[in-house]
């Protein structure tokens, strides 16, 4: 079972409803919940030594050291050069162990929990049903309509036949991965297409976050869009066709790039 599992369904976060087999023995020993509370140390207080996670969570440092080996090879965490300030003294600096991109990402998924929250806090505090639902849609157009602000100065100064690919990259600044191509078949258009959403896990529960989003993109393109696909429902990729007009690209472009600059949910 890989280390990203473990956190991920540790009490602490939750990550979709997967059922996680889990090895007997460490079932019995308690082997993973040692695992989660070293990883969860060092989130807490930073780049820690074997001394370091030992003292905190009153290990021995030998079963430290086999739980980290266990993290660092499912790319939980890594091991690095501690940081000297001042004069360095004699010897080799002692050795870190930090969390990996990776090992960060899944404690993230607890800010999942809270955007949900605070979407069914919206939709009850409006009296829930019809009205809450509104709230909810209301909420979801104000924070795509903020978003889309940041987006449209790249749109303006692209010229019409590229400004899909405009959008692709600026949502790709956002952490959305996307891409723009020509749609396959007989329809004349293009796809924009998402391979990544920041906010897919509350998007199942709260659809209005997709409908919002298309919205923005019509009003961007200057033209009527189609969502095909979203990986909320289900999908490997958020699609959205979109035909061949204002914000058409007249061949296949692509804006595909990483997702470095994440939106946090």
């Amino acid at each position: 079972m890989s280390g990203l599992d473990q956190l991920r369904n540790n009490g602490v976060v939750k990550y979709g409803e997967r059922l996680i087999e889990t090895p007997q023995g460490e079932l019995a020993t308690g082997e993973r919940s040692t695992r989660n509370r070293v990883a969860r140390s060092i989130l807490d207080h930073g780049p820690s030594t074997v001394a370091d996670l030992a003292a905190r969570l009153g290990l021995t440092q030998a079963a430290v050291r086999r739980h980290l080996d266990t993290l660092v090879a499912d790319d939980v965490v890594e091991a690095r050069e501690q940081r000297v300030y001042g004069a360095r003294t004699r010897g080799r600096p002692a050795k870190v162990f930090a969390l990996t991109d990776c090992g960060r990402d899944a404690f993230d998924q607890s800010y999942d929990s809270l955007a949900a929250d605070a979407m069914r806090w919206i939709a009850q505090s409006a009296g829930g049903g019809e009205r809450g639902e509104a709230a909810v849609a209301a909420f979801a157009r104000a924070r795509m309509d903020a978003q889309a602000e940041t987006y449209r100065e790249s749109l303006e100064a692209a010229p019409p036949a590229e400004r899909t690919e405009a959008l692709a990259k600026a949502l790709t600044a956002d952490g959305y991965a996307a891409t723009a191509k020509s749609a396959p078949g007989p329809h004349s258009g293009e796809q924009l297409c998402q391979h990544h959403c920041p906010v897919a896990h509350v998007a199942e529960q709260f659809p209005q976050l997709c409908e919002a989003e298309t919205e923005v993109f019509s009003r961007l393109l200057g033209t009527h869009v189609q969502r095909l696909a979203t990986i909320a429902h289900g999908d490997g990729v958020c699609t959205t066709f979109i035909p061949r007009g204002a914000g058409a690209t007249q061949t296949d472009t692509s804006a595909s790039a990483s997702t470095a600059g994440r939106n946090p949910a």
